[in-house]
């Protein structure tokens, strides 16, 4: 049993430490929820091509996003003509392991992990989210069941600023304990819906795919 509860954190530890580039790497899921691995390896670069160019190829490697507004598809393509590296199927898988991986952060208080992968604003608010509740006495046994929705909402490119907004529909089981561990609200047995809307930002010259979650709304 001790050897199975270091095992997992260590697991636990190797993920953090990759969390900061989890958005725009592969996800090697099999049949899972949130992924568990995520590919390392680094993508060639093309040279810089002309902006025509650069257009044309970013046209023929995107998918056509099925059910997106133009202006969806219209965003997705601007950030793709400056960025060679950006592909919208990997950036999903990413969000998707993102998403539960700082929700597991922000339910456990890891502040640390929450720095890694959110902007100051956002994570300033999560660290006071987390101050309350402790103050309180309180703490969240929450549990991510299943993402049943993962859509882009919006994307756009504000000089070499790309945003991408992430529509996010979850079963979420959601349960909070007072400091004596009693259940003060909610239930395990009884999962609810969630839907949020979730902005990730990246400079385009960055070296590195370091997406960082810079604003958080409802659904």
């Amino acid at each position: 049993m001790i050897l199975e509860i270091i095992i997992l954190a260590m697991i636990a530890a190797f993920l953090g430490l990759r969390l900061y580039s989890v958005l725009g790497q592969r996800a090697e899921h099999e049949e899972e929820v949130i992924p568990s691995r995520f590919d390392a390896g680094d993508k060639a670069v093309p040279p810089a091509a002309a902006p025509a160019e650069a257009q044309a190829q970013a046209r023929a490697r995107m998918p056509r996003l099925e059910g997106a507004l133009p202006a969806v598809e219209r965003g997705v393509r601007e950030i793709a003509s400056v960025d060679p590296r950006f592909d919208i199927i990997n950036f999903i898988d990413g969000a998707k392991g993102a998403y539960g991986m700082v929700l597991e952060a922000f339910w456990s208080g890891d502040k640390a992990t929450l720095k890694e992968l959110c902007d100051d604003d956002v994570y300033a608010s999560f660290s006071a989210a987390i101050d309350e509740r402790e103050a309180a006495g309180y703490t969240l046994d929450n549990k991510l069941i299943r993402i049943e929705e993962t859509r882009i909402h919006s994307a756009s490119l504000d000089g070499r600023m790309a945003r991408v907004a992430v529509l996010f529909v979850a079963d979420v089981a959601a349960v909070t304990r007072d400091k004596d561990g009693n259940v003060v609200a909610g239930s395990l047995d009884d999962a609810i819906e969630s839907r949020d809307i979730w902005t990730f930002s990246r400079n385009v010259d960055s070296a590195g795919p370091d997406w960082v979650l810079d604003e958080t709304d409802e659904g």
